[in-house]
Formats: structure tokens, C-alpha cells, sequence
């Protein structure tokens, strides 16, 4: 690592500093057009790869307890997107799916990342799908957690209304309402006060919320939007990983991806196992953690590589 890597490294254990007994991971960093991408890198590093991918508003905080848990026999890879977590933050930036998924590439490559596994979530899944229609030869298991890599049938108010001009900026950025609402809403039992601390360290200020805005806003309703054909592509291809070995695992108290988006995957990979944590919401990690981590050891376990 650079010496400039090495001391935003450093900047960043003092920022983590206030979570560290729940987030002991050193920060890892991936330079490119003067944007850092932080990463959490664990695990023998020629173990076979389980590739943790977040959605909005979390961070790869929201895998700590996978990655502690598994993290002796597998390398576990989980970057930030760029604009959360602990990654740069730019106001400029193009923050929309295309270029989310570049920058997994961008990642994987970096890493020499293959046989991969991929664990998606949120937002997660059409990045990781989208990484996955193109490199369909690097990804050899799918584990799936409370997202969607199709268009969904009605955008949920909650979700609408960060969407409208005018309201949408001041409830997401001014108000930090949707990471705010998330630690309470995403949940079917409340957070402990230092989790929460720990899924709000990164979104304190306004401009620090731009990416959480952003993705609110690139959430393709019709053929003008600038994601429209990614995520169209990214639909199609879904048949495609039939072959792979998956896995389901929701939180069927999800009021956004509900349990009728969870049956939607299971017609798209029939062969999938599929996981459901009735007392569990949409951040089904926290919800049903212990429970988890078994099912992805489990899965992994049944379904070694080659």
C-alpha cells in the first residue's frame, strides 16, 4: 500500500475507532481517478472467496458477524460502494448502477479474485448481478439475501417519497431520515444503541447522505432512466445462473422485498435453497443473525468448489 493509502488507512481506524470491538477489520483501500474504495479483506487469501456486497443505507459493517464467523476458512471480501461506509464520498460522482458494478470489477480484478461466491443484499444484488452477467466464468455460487435482480411491481411509499423533488433531498440529507428510518424500519426488533451508532458512523453530515440520495434516485421506473437497460440486462440474464449453486435467505417481514419478491427468485432458480426467518425484516443479518451465518456455513458446507 502507498504511503498516501497508508495514512487514509490510518484516518480511518481513528474513525472507526468509536466501533472497533464491533468492526476490528483494517480498513483496505482501492484507488481510482482519485476515488478511495474502502474494503474489508479477511481470511486466508487462498481460500476460496465470498464476496459480501451491500445495499443502501448500510456499509460493510452490515456483514461483520458473516465475516467474523466465517472468515477462518474463507476469504471474505467486502467493499464499500463508493459514496458510503468509509469509502470517498464525492458530490460529483455518477453514483448509478453501471458504475457501481465497474467498480466491483475494478475490485475483483484487483484482487484476482475467482471461483467466487457472491452475497448480495439490497442493493447488492443488481450490482452483483450485474458483475455477474459479465463474468458469469469468476462466479461459482449465489447467496441471496432480501433484494431483487428484476424490476419490482410498485415502489413502496416509503421509498417514494425520498424521491420527490424538493422533499426527497431534505428527508434523505437534511433530515438523515432514510439511514435514520432504516435502523428502525429495516428491523422487526430494535437495534442495539451501538449497532445503530455503527450503521449511522459513516452518514453524518449532509454531504456524506449524497450516495444515499442517489441511489433512491436511480432506481429505474421506465425506459428513459439512465439504468433502465442495465437492470432490464441484468433480468434477462437471471436464468443463466440456474446451474449455480444458491441460496435464499429472507427476512419475510420485509415490507420493500417482500415475500412475493423472495418467490419470484425461487421460479427464476428453481434449484435454490431457500431460508425463510419469519420474525425477521428486511436487514435479516441483524434480525436473525446467529441463524445466518449457520445457513450460509451450512450451504457453503453442502456445496463445496471443485
Amino acid at each position: 500500500m502507498s504511503a498516501h493509502l497508508d495514512d487514509r488507512a490510518a484516518r480511518t481506524r481513528a474513525r472507526l475507532a468509536p466501533i472497533a470491538g464491533q468492526f476490528p477489520f483494517p480498513p483496505r483501500f482501492l484507488s481510482h481517478a482519485g476515488v478511495h474504495q474502502h474494503y474489508v479483506d479477511e481470511g486466508p487469501r487462498d481460500a476460496a472467496p465470498l464476496l459480501f456486497l451491500h445495499g443502501n443505507p448500510t456499509w460493510s459493517f452490515l456483514w461483520r458477524r458473516p465475516i467474523a464467523a466465517l472468515g477462518d476458512r474463507y476469504r471474505c471480501v467486502a467493499p464499500d460502494h463508493v459514496g458510503c461506509g468509509m469509502s470517498d464520498q464525492p458530490a460529483d460522482y455518477e453514483y448509478r448502477l453501471l458504475r457501481h458494478v465497474a467498480n466491483v470489477e475494478r475490485l475483483v480484478e484487483s484482487l484476482r479474485l475467482t471461483r467466487i461466491t457472491l452475497v448480495m443484499h439490497d442493493w447488492g444484488g443488481p450490482i452483483g448481478f450485474g458483475f455477474a452477467r459479465r463474468h458469469p466464468d469468476l462466479v461459482a455460487r449465489l447467496v441471496i439475501l432480501n433484494t431483487a435482480a428484476f424490476r419490482l411491481d410498485r415502489l413502496p411509499w416509503r421509498l417514494a417519497a425520498c424521491r420527490v423533488p424538493g422533499l426527497g433531498p431534505l428527508l434523505v440529507r437534511g433530515l438523515n431520515g432514510f439511514a435514520r428510518g432504516a435502523t428502525r424500519m429495516a428491523v422487526a426488533r430494535p437495534l442495539p444503541p451501538a449497532v445503530r451508532k455503527g450503521y449511522l458512523l459513516p452518514y453524518a453530515t449532509w454531504a456524506s447522505r449524497v450516495a444515499l440520495l442517489r441511489f433512491v434516485q436511480d432506481i429505474p421506473l421506465s425506459p428513459s432512466h439512465p439504468s433502465y437497460a442495465e437492470a432490464e440486462a441484468i433480468d434477462r440474464a437471471l436464468d443463466s445462473f440456474r446451474d449455480r449453486p444458491a441460496a435464499l435467505l429472507w427476512g419475510e417481514r420485509d415490507w420493500c422485498f417482500t415475500p412475493a419478491v423472495r418467490a419470484r427468485f425461487e421460479a427464476r432458480l428453481p434449484g435454490a435453497e431457500v431460508h425463510r426467518f419469519a420474525a425477521a425484516a428486511h436487514l435479516v443479518v441483524e434480525d436473525a443473525a446467529d441463524a445466518v451465518v449457520a445457513a450460509i456455513a451450512g450451504f457453503l458446507a453442502r456445496n463445496p468448489l471443485p
